[in-house]
Order: structure tokens, then C-alpha cells, then sequence
């Protein structure tokens, strides 16, 4: 199948999905994660509909946020400080903040820029060694920093679950919500009504990730991999 015909598909499977669940398929963003294709790749997804794009490399993802401006940009891999302006440039969305530096840094070029940059916070829910993201414990105070920072807007979690396995994937992504839950509840007003996020499931588990409350699945294979089953 081609990559159109693939992201048509997952887009009718997430509709589907949702549905199953009581959820309305519109508060769930299918964002494809093209890190693994160029630019005709991703015109492809464009022209079956993606508007919502995912790159974890800084030069890729300028690459094809220049190509495609009207499109949305994720970032979604390891933040690095030297490439932070970058990222700041010219993303919608930063999914994979968990360092206080980093999160000074993102909205002092922010700032510069003249805009408010919308973060995640990545969380390392299941504590393998593997992943990056704060422990759970720690959400909390980093949430409080970045509510002092004029030119950051935390819009909630991110998280990975292990992979091989759907019952444990369930559990992260339950234990990623209430932890969610807990956060929002901290908050007042604006900050706790932007706060609603969850970036969680990916190519073999958004469909529980979905079920558990994912406002964001990260599809990467699913999409542009022609052998992905």
C-alpha cells in the first residue's frame, strides 16, 4: 500500500477506535511521524489528508517545516541545548521537555521570537533505563518552573510505554493520566485549561493508548513502513 493509502487507513481505524471508546475522533490528533522519509514521503501523507507532523532531528525537521509551512510540526526526540533556537523556530509543538535547563532556554528563544512555545512534558513512566523523561515524582516541580516562564505553555504529558506488551503498555498509559489528573488539579485558570494533552501510543499500542485517554498518537511505521503489519 502506498503511504496515502496507508495513513487513509489508520485515520479510519483511529475514527473507529474512538468511537469504541465513546470518544469523539476529532480530540484525538493522529500525528505522523515521517523522521524516517523525506519530502515526497510527507507530501504523500499530505495529500491523504496529514496535517500533523512528527521529526525527533533538528535538520530534518527545518527541512520539511520549510517545504510544508501549513503544515503542524512536532518535535519529538532528545532536546539538545545547542539546537534549541531550531526547535523553537519551528515547531507547534515541543513533545519531549524534561530538563529544567532546557525548558530556560526554550522560553528565553521563545521570547525572542516573539511566541509562546507549547511543550510537553516527556515522563518516564514505566523507570526503564532505555528512556529518557522525568520520573513521576518529580512532574510536579518541573510544572511549577515552567508556570514561571512567560514564553512557555506546558499542555501536558508525554510518555513511552515498554514495548512486546499490551497489558503493561495499558498500565503506563492509565498511570500517565492520573498523574495528568493530579497536575491539572494544581492548576488555576488558563494554565489548567490549556493543560490537556496526552501524547501517548504508538504504531503497535495507540489503539490502547486511545482507550486510556491519548489526546496525541505518534504513528510512525504504521504510515510510511510498506512491511508494517
Amino acid at each position: 500500500m502506498s503511504i496515502a493509502d496507508n495513513y487513509l487507513r489508520v485515520s479510519e481505524e483511529l475514527a473507529a477506535a474512538c468511537v469504541e471508546v465513546a470518544r469523539d475522533p476529532d480530540d484525538v490528533c493522529l500525528l505522523a511521524v515521517s523522521k524516517t522519509v523525506g519530502v515526497d514521503g510527507v507530501r504523500d501523507a499530505i495529500e491523504a489528508g496529514a496535517v500533523d507532523f512528527g521529526e525527533n532531528r533538528p535538520d530534518l525537521l527545518i527541512e520539511k517545516a520549510e517545504e510544508f509551512p501549513d503544515r503542524r510540526w512536532h518535535f519529538i526526540g532528545n532536546i539538545q541545548s545547542r539546537r534549541i533556537e531550531d526547535i523553537v523556530r519551528f515547531s507547534t509543538l515541543i513533545h519531549s521537555l524534561y530538563q529544567e535547563k532546557h525548558a530556560i532556554k526554550i522560553d528565553r528563544c521563545a521570547g525572542k521570537m516573539g511566541k509562546v512555545q507549547d511543550v510537553l512534558i516527556e515522563v518516564n513512566v514505566s523507570g526503564e533505563q532505555s528512556k529518557s523523561g522525568i520520573a513521576p515524582d518529580e512532574a510536579a516541580l518541573l510544572l511549577e518552573r515552567c508556570e514561571t516562564l512567560c514564553n512557555i505553555r506546558v499542555r501536558g504529558l508525554m510518555t513511552m510505554a515498554p514495548q512486546g506488551d499490551l497489558e503493561v503498555a495499558r498500565r503506563t498509559f492509565a498511570d500517565l493520566r492520573k498523574l495528568a489528573e493530579h497536575l491539572r488539579a494544581t492548576l488555576n485558570g488558563e494554565d489548567a485549561k490549556a493543560f490537556d494533552q496526552l501524547s501517548m501510543g504508538m504504531s503497535e499500542d495507540w489503539k490502547v493508548a486511545v482507550a486510556e485517554g491519548s489526546t496525541i498518537v505518534r504513528i510512525g511505521r504504521a504510515v510510511f513502513s510498506e512491511n508494517f503489519a
